[in-house]
């Protein structure tokens, strides 16, 4: 069978526009089944959104979409119809026509840009690099004390081929006046309401300028899907989500730190080693979420698998951390007291997940404790116990997987 081709640009643009058209009403949904996610008030319902197969609904307005745990048995790459989606504003785009999109770069800059992605395409150079999107809140809802926000299990995550250009090199086209000290991305979501907040990030200006973000137009060989930020997003590999912009059209130059809410309110955790504190206390002071803990996880197996005592099996995961490098993964089966070491996958680039096998032979009937923990080239590794912060971000704990052996 040959392979399907590529839609042109213009059928692409149209089955765009017809899908945004139905995010407009709930007439698009298309409830599967239900899932009980493993926690308080854990069921949710699966739902498919256009360019997406069932995913697990969070919310609806603004679409909030958490991919199964199951997904992540599928390869290194998260498949774009089962990578997770995350707003924050109920007013997304709908309709994106690429002839009339533009992304501007302004203020302080020596010669204001306004850019097609035709001319983005074709006036820089094209890269690409394989990076892990993981959201700020991942893993929420196992905190203990209970937090606030989006109770979601371990699917706010993912990992994709990311095509685009450099930040940087768009940057040094409308040139950087003296005494910058930001960027501030803006997309094309907005607020329903004029108290709203909008969604608007800044990053520093050494961040922005070393030449790995990117302003990306592909993911995983094709055009991003709608709902993960076409025509246009920002990747920040290393950097939880909360950076990658998406539907980014406007780029600021400023001399000062950005005060919106997402940079001066939100999107904060305790300034404290580890980004933690006492479980139900409050931080003497805050500092913006930036870069992603280490962390790992069994994907073979999930709690309440079963298994044959005395059969070999294999055990697989992925771990993956901010871009230092995984080195080694080890996993225990007796609850942390032992620990063997696991064979490391293809390296895909620092930013990508590692993955990991393991073969085992149950030794004993009953429910068993598997445990995997991560090490990167710098020592970071897994903490035994869950830390805690009032945010619910940043879950990086050794994760247990029981499994029963019969």
């Amino acid at each position: 069978m040959e392979p399907a081709s590529r839609p042109s640009r213009r059928e692409f643009l149209r089955q765009t526009t017809l899908a945004f058209g139905a995010l407009a009403s709930a007439s698009h949904l298309t409830a599967e089944e239900t899932v009980t996610l493993p926690f308080e008030n854990g069921e949710r319902r699966l739902v498919k959104f256009p360019q997406k197969r069932p995913l697990i609904l969070l919310t609806h307005r603004p679409p909030q979409l958490e991919t199964p745990f199951s997904v992540y048995r599928e390869g290194v790459l998260t498949p774009n119809d089962a990578f997770f989606v995350r707003y924050h504003l109920q007013n997304i785009p709908r309709t994106v026509d690429v002839k009339t999109f533009r992304l501007e770069v302004k203020g302080m800059v020596k010669s204001p840009l306004t850019l097609s992605l035709e001319e983005l395409k074709t006036q820089f150079e094209n890269t690409e690099v394989i990076a892990v999107n993981q959201c700020s809140g991942n893993s929420r809802g196992f905190f203990k004390p209970r937090v606030g926000g989006g109770q979601l299990a371990n699917g706010a995550m993912g990992n994709a081929r990311w095509s685009g250009v450099r930040l940087k090199d768009v940057l040094n086209k409308a040139g950087l006046q003296e005494g910058v000290k930001q960027v501030v991305c803006n997309g094309m979501d907005t607020p329903p309401l004029p108290q709203t907040p909008d969604f608007i990030k800044a990053l520093e200006i050494d961040h922005a300028l070393d030449g790995e973000i990117l302003l990306a137009w592909e993911m995983n060989g094709e055009p991003l899907p709608l709902l993960n930020g076409y025509p246009l997003r920002l990747v920040v590999p290393g950097y939880f989500g909360t950076y990658w912009v998406k539907h980014v059209n406007e780029l600021t130059v400023v001399k000062d730190v950005f005060d919106g809410f997402f940079m001066a309110t939100g999107y904060r955790i305790p300034a404290t080693p580890g980004g933690c504190i006492e479980p139900g206390t409050t931080p003497a002071s805050t500092v913006p979420i930036t870069q992603f803990s280490i962390r790992s996880f069994i994907t073979s197996h999930e709690t309440g698998a079963k298994v044959e005592k005395g059969k070999p099996v294999q055990l697989s995961g992925i771990a993956f951390d901010a871009g230092r490098g995984i080195t080694d993964v080890t996993v225990s089966d007796d609850g942390g007291k032992t620990w063997r070491t696991a064979t490391l996958g293809k390296d895909h680039g620092r930013y990508s997940f590692r993955p990991w096998t393991l073969d085992w032979t149950p030794p004993q009937s009953g429910e068993v404790d598997l445990r995997c923990r991560a090490t990167n080239r710098v020592g970071e590794t897994q903490p035994l116990e869950p830390l805690w912060n009032p945010s619910g971000y940043m879950r990086n704990v050794v994760e247990t997987t029981r499994v029963q052996v019969a």
